[in-house]
């Protein structure tokens, strides 16, 4: 990790890996934590491959409504998914992306060691994706992703 590009967060959640997977690549659970509240994810379509679509549409409580593509750059079940918003699906480019993120599930006592890296072209996008709330924002969305995660079957 490049600390002047490059954000991480990292917690221990108490569930196994299946289930953060299952979280991850379903996308009526993923529907159901990956925005922060009161934001909503209304919509997402994710085939968990490389060269596989990312998208997702939410909803800010104003209503304004904004949505993402993205192509799957690595995934392994049940350990890492890699994705960018730099790409489409068949690994097409969009344009100018902002982040890559690596998502890596590793078991550990009491559950599994979740780490969320978002990769950055230099500090200042880093510096944006922080300012935006990065911390706050995906700090309560992997709080909702451990909350539902604890409930599912693996």
């Amino acid at each position: 990790m490049d600390e002047t590009r490059d954000l991480r967060l990292t917690r221990l959640i108490k569930a196994p890996p299946a289930a953060l997977w299952r979280c991850w690549t379903e996308p009526h659970l993923l529907c159901q934590w990956f925005s922060p509240a009161p934001v909503e994810t209304m919509e997402a379509v994710i085939d968990p491959r490389a060269g596989g679509r990312f998208f997702t549409r939410m909803r800010l409580p104003e209503g304004e409504e904004i949505a993402s593509e993205g192509c799957i750059l690595a995934a392994a079940s049940q350990e890492m998914l890699a994705f960018t918003d730099a790409l489409g699906q068949g690994f097409r480019p969009l344009g100018q992306g902002f982040m890559t993120a690596i998502i890596s599930f590793t078991a550990a006592e009491g559950g599994t060691r979740y780490s969320a890296t978002l990769l950055h072209a230099d500090p200042e996008a880093r510096q944006q994706h922080e300012d935006m709330g990065f911390h706050e924002g995906w700090g309560l969305a992997t709080q909702q992703l451990a909350a539902l995660a604890a409930k599912i079957k693996a």
